[in-house]
């Protein structure tokens, strides 16, 4: 037997699932089987590609009941949220409504002599890399609109979701999407630097850590592969002297919170202005003792273990160096908490950006809040950090929000929301936290190439 991966439960520390690698030959395999279907599927018309993969998405859906408890298995999230299956077919169905329209060709102009236009054709072959902590949502952000543009897609999924993969293809197969149009894959990393490094693929997306992202791109070096990144990230919010306050509190410290805190777009600072932060950290803290940590399949537990022991441990790691240089914390530990994946949530404040927790991802339910007095003060704070995936911003005031938005170094600005993912939007991001796009026309841009047509017309 080859290299065997498993899935460590972070509900008590059991092997929940494993499965074997491929070979490097087998892998190759599939990558072949990938690209011999791909001109296939692209000719098909791209109705039916739309409707294939709402099929595909409607087949998930009937799967919910069990890949709920599944996911808390697997990585901890409490089954009273769902699961994913709202956001997965949001996103899915607004790239499945827009894609005639984004892949349309682009008129450039005709008359007697010339016909001129773009046409967005498929990459080719993509590699999804789907990272653990929202599985369904992230895998389906870029396998939707692959699909749908004409590419043939192998997914590959972290070991912490190992069987997300399987189920999703397994939808996607029953709906009626050929075999080799779209496979799953368990990998080492040694065999996908290879295929990479290979040209096994023509398109890879990859979403994890700026570590990962940094070997993606290693493996792709001198290939002209394109590599698409959703890296780290360090997302501020800010509370304005004229915000919504009850709105701000909830909504920011549920996106600090939520999930155990492990979610890409998280917020992980917040400042608020001095004429409100006693009263914002008051409400803060007074939610943050009313969570129930426990064991995800109990329905009345609010916040799960997180992913995994060693994820908590820097979580740990980060809140004790945080008080040893001065920061104060605000939540007495729980008594479910075990010093292992279930981790009391944990709010600081007196934090500087001097503290790893206020410049590293801590990727867990902790969140240091610092006060401001001024826009150019928290701008400057907001802008202090190697990541910019969302930023956002509290206040009455559209305008006010726009001239700072204009100043944030991010991927996208909320103002009086947090922590979601608009399809319609770019979801994007700078410096360490990648580069590229998925989804809203430009993610369709993305997993397709512009080809140009100069037709010139015979006149006699």
């Amino acid at each position: 037997m080859g290299q065997v991966l498993k899935c460590i439960s972070p509900i008590d520390g059991s092997v929940f699932a494993e499965r074997e690698v491929l070979s490097r030959e087998a892998a190759f395999e599939v990558a072949e089987r990938a690209r011999a279907a791909q001109a296939a599927w692209a000719a098909r018309p791209l109705q039916e590609r739309i409707d294939l993969v709402r099929a595909g998405v409607a087949a998930v859906g009937a799967m919910n009941e069990e890949i709920v408890p599944e996911l808390a298995h697997m990585m901890g999230r409490p089954v009273r949220y769902g699961g994913e299956f709202g956001g997965f077919e949001e996103r899915a169905s607004h790239m499945a409504d827009i894609a005639e329209e984004a892949l349309a060709d682009i008129q450039v102009g005709e008359d007697d002599t010339f016909r001129r236009y773009i046409r967005r054709v498929p990459q080719g072959v993509v590699f999804v890399v789907a990272p653990w902590n929202y599985p369904y949502m992230t895998a389906i952000n870029t396998v939707a609109p692959a699909l749908i543009a004409g590419n043939t897609v192998v997914l590959k999924h972290a070991t912490q979701t190992l069987l997300v993969g399987e189920r999703i293809v397994q939808a996607f197969h029953a709906a009626g999407v050929p075999a080799d149009v779209f496979q799953n894959v368990f990998l080492s990393h040694d065999v996908t630097h290879d295929l990479i490094a290979s040209k096994a693929f023509d398109f890879v997306n990859f979403t994890g850590s700026v570590g990962g992202g940094q070997a993606m791109e290693r493996a792709a070096a001198g290939t002209f592969t394109g590599v698409g990144t959703e890296l780290g990230g360090k997302d501020p919010g800010y509370v304005m002297d004229d915000a919504d306050l009850d709105a701000a509190v909830e909504t920011l410290i549920d996106g600090a919170m939520f999930n155990s805190g492990q979610c890409c777009c998280g917020i992980e600072r917040i400042y608020v202005h001095d004429s409100l932060f006693d009263e914002f950290l008051a409400k803060a803290v007074d939610i943050v003792q009313g969570y129930k940590l426990g064991n995800p399949l109990d329905g009345q537990t609010t916040i799960g273990p997180m992913a995994n022991t060693r994820f908590a441990e820097q979580v740990r790691a980060q809140i004790a160096e945080a008080v040893e240089a001065g920061a104060v914390t605000h939540i007495d530990t729980f008594p479910e908490d075990d010093g292992a994946a279930y981790l009391t949530p944990q709010i600081l404040t007196n934090v500087t950006h001097d503290m790893r927790v206020m410049r590293e991802e801590s990727f867990g339910p902790v969140v240091g809040i610092m006060k401001v007095s001024s826009d150019a003060e928290a701008i400057g704070l907001m802008n202090d950090s190697e990541f910019g995936l969302t930023a956002s911003l509290w206040t009455r005031d559209v305008d006010r929000a726009a001239r700072i938005g204009d100043q944030i170094e991010t991927g996208t600005v909320f103002m009086n929301r947090a922590d979601y993912l608009d399809p319609g939007l770019c979801w994007t991001g700078c410096k360490n936290t990648g580069r590229g796009g998925g989804l809203s026309v430009i993610g369709f841009h993305n997993l397709t190439r512009p080809k140009s047509y100069h037709l010139k017309k015979v006149t006699s």
